[in-house]
């Protein structure tokens, strides 16, 4: 079983307009709502490839109610193991401008989470840790949960012997990855601001310095970059992809977790990853993924590198 952490849930809904206009009225041509925050679309994608799945993380008030509903409706649903707390869970919005295939995306900031709440979850983690092959720990703090909680439970994960992939940002990461956690997988703005480097070689070594096992840096549409202690390499599409990136960074994460639990080569797990995130581009929401996409794509993806000791870190080989 695949363990999927999402402090910070959410019911994502995405609004198609035909062209986003500031200060202006639009009429919304499609909506759709899923269940959301990053962990949760980690989980749905690892479903759809085939691997059971456990969701954990809080959940709240009338939007958790139907988050949790929409999540146990779904075909080859995640064991839903979340936490109830008593504030709302939040809502996301995307607003797709079908003119220009950009996103805009409203973030709301989650339920505040009493210290009672956050002994359950950590109680539910424990319980959670012996049945996982790997966890994941995605996504945003919501308030009241310490700036320092994933690195307690990136500690607690090694303890227990589970490999545990961290996918946050800001404080959180920074403290995170001094705990070291097997694999992060920060995008470029999130790995600058971690190391206060923009070059991203550079800065995914720097990452893996301070204590991460591998990196696997987001590119964007230039695809991934993997820093491990088997060797160094890019994985990207053979031509750019259009569509909403939402969710994209999410299904990289599910197919390194997939890659890992099936002990695939580096390689391997980086084209998986990065065809699944080219392929969540052209589906209409985060947490799926055109399926005709990735099988055409995953034969295309190029990986260029090398494989040879690194120059930092240490640890298992996952």
């Amino acid at each position: 079983m695949i363990l999927t952490v999402t402090l910070n849930t959410a019911l994502d809904i995405t609004y198609r307009v035909r062209s986003l206009r500031p200060h202006a009225s639009h009429r919304v041509s499609e909506v759709a709502e899923r269940p959301g925050g990053k962990g949760l679309n980690v989980a749905r994608v690892l479903a759809a490839l085939g691997h059971e799945v456990t969701v954990t993380g809080f959940a709240g008030g009338h939007t958790g109610a139907v988050l949790r509903a929409m999540l146990a409706g779904a075909p080859g649903a995640p064991a839903d193991a979340l936490v109830p707390v008593s504030g709302a869970t939040r809502r996301t919005v995307a607003v797709v401008d079908e003119r220009t295939g950009d996103t805009t995306q409203l973030n709301e900031p989650g339920p505040q989470i009493s210290p009672a709440e956050w002994a359950a979850f950590l109680g539910r983690y424990q319980e959670l840790l012996p049945g996982a092959s790997a966890v994941a720990l995605c996504g945003s703090l919501p308030p009241g949960v310490p700036v320092g909680a994933y690195a307690g439970l990136v500690r607690a994960a090694r303890s227990a012997g589970v490999p545990v992939l961290l996918d946050t940002s800001g404080e959180p990461l920074r403290r995170g990855v001094a705990a070291r956690p097997d694999v992060i997988k920060p995008n470029t703005e999130e790995l600058a601001e971690l190391t206060g480097s923009h070059e991203p070689l550079r800065a995914t070594q720097d990452a893996r310095r301070r204590g991460a096992h591998a990196v696997v840096a987001s590119l964007g549409a230039d695809g991934l970059l993997a820093v491990t202690p088997e060797g160094h390499w890019r994985a990207a599409p053979p031509a750019p992809v259009h569509g909403n990136p939402t969710g994209a960074g999410d299904s990289a994460v599910a197919g390194l977790l997939s890659g890992l639990v099936e002990r695939l080569p580096w390689p391997d797990r980086l084209a998986r990853a990065a065809a699944l995130s080219a392929a969540t581009v052209r589906a209409p929401a985060a947490g799926e993924f055109d399926h005709a996409a990735y099988t055409e794509l995953l034969g295309r993806v190029r990986v260029t590198g090398a494989a040879g000791a690194a120059q930092a870190g240490s640890g298992p080989s996952w």
